[in-house]
């Protein structure tokens, strides 16, 4: 029939992200979605059936909010790339870090390329952003992370992870650097199991915090925390630790923009206890916004047990989440030509 069968909620974003069923919007997903906790949503692979469905898909999210709801995907390249078809297939970034090895300027370049490619494609499928880049050092013992970091040099990372910013940005799309302050020492998947890393504070500082450091002023938008356990620091996980999130992340490298946990599902967040207690700790530890994915019942019962305490006044919070949400370019700004020689670049590297 095409009538619009729910007005627009005027209501500030809360800080809680959830996900959606399928491949459209279930009447569970819209009660959900308008609740007042909520303040954005993340797609996965099982949303996406074709580049059509997936813009309708958006646009349906859109329109249930005002401000709108950000929409967010991990979308990074390689392995960890949700939608396929019709998008172009972003290379991991060890890619990157290995032409670094060859050519530092054209590696930057190529940086930039693949931050503009992704920003441009997701964009116009109404994406407001990707959890993306990694920051990670690639230490060579995390399985979880490999191929997706850019390099074993935190430098080097640094400045790779920079010019994919800048290109995003380009693109009109705020960037997540992730896992604060470092998840590439530990052998452990925070998905499966609570990693530890054991090293002292100067160590993590010299090394992988060194990237983090360098974009805390600039261009990163937001950051998202380890479910790591650095018993030197902190016995708790970054995530749920004001002393990383608050004394090192907001007072010592002075970063000023969203901070988002890792999903609260996975087993390195367990620790916190139940899903509300998790909720409660990240965000009173400094996180701005719970990430709460592939479980309904437990979005329900966050939603239902998580009050105020700790959380930040609705308005402070919705206006600093809405610098997440998609602003393009206008027409005419050359963006088109610099995306087609961009797409041409990242295809030269001849990945599938």
């Amino acid at each position: 029939s095409g009538k619009i069968i729910t007005m627009s909620l005027k209501l500030p974003l809360g800080p809680v992200m959830a996900d959606v069923a399928g491949l459209t919007l279930s009447e569970d997903d819209i009660q959900r979605l308008r609740h007042p906790l909520i303040g954005g949503v993340i797609l996965f692979a099982r949303n996406f059936e074709s580049p059509a469905q997936l813009v309708q898909l958006t646009s349906a999210i859109h329109a249930l909010r005002e401000p709108r709801l950000p929409i967010a995907v991990d979308h990074e390249g390689g392995r960890v790339q949700r939608f396929r078809q019709g998008f172009t297939a972003i290379p991991p970034m060890r890619a990157l870090g290995e032409r670094w090895n060859q050519s530092p300027d054209e590696a930057v370049a190529l940086a930039a390329d693949v931050g503009l490619v992704i920003g441009t494609e997701l964009i116009a499928h109404g994406i407001d952003f990707s959890f993306a880049p990694v920051l990670d050092v690639d230490w060579g013992e995390s399985g979880v992370i490999g191929n997706r970091s850019f390099h074993q040099q935190p430098e080097v990372i640094a400045t790779l992870g920079r010019a994919l910013m800048r290109g995003l940005a380009d693109a009109g799309m705020a960037s997540v650097g992730k896992h604060f302050p470092g998840h590439g020492f530990v052998k452990a998947d925070s998905h499966l199991e609570i990693p530890v890393d054991e090293r002292s504070f100067d160590q993590i500082r010299d090394t992988d915090l060194v990237p983090f450091r360098e974009l805390s002023a600039g261009p990163m938008s937001a950051v998202m925390p380890a479910h790591v356990i650095y018993p030197a620091v902190d016995p708790h996980p970054a995530g749920f630790s004001a002393k990383w999130l608050k004394d090192i992340l907001r007072g010592q490298l002075g970063f000023t923009g969203v901070i988002f946990s890792d999903d609260l599902t996975m087993e390195g967040a367990s620790v916190a206890g139940n899903v509300v207690q998790r909720a409660q700790a990240a965000l009173e530890a400094g996180c701005d916004m719970v990430l709460l994915c592939n479980d309904p019942a437990k979005a329900d019962e966050l939603l239902a047990g998580l009050t105020a305490a700790g959380i930040e006044a609705g308005n402070d919070l919705s206006s600093r989440l809405c610098c997440m949400l998609a602003h393009p370019p206008a027409a005419g700004q050359g963006v088109d030509a610099r995306y087609q020689s961009a797409r041409n670049a990242i295809a030269a590297l001849g990945l599938d």
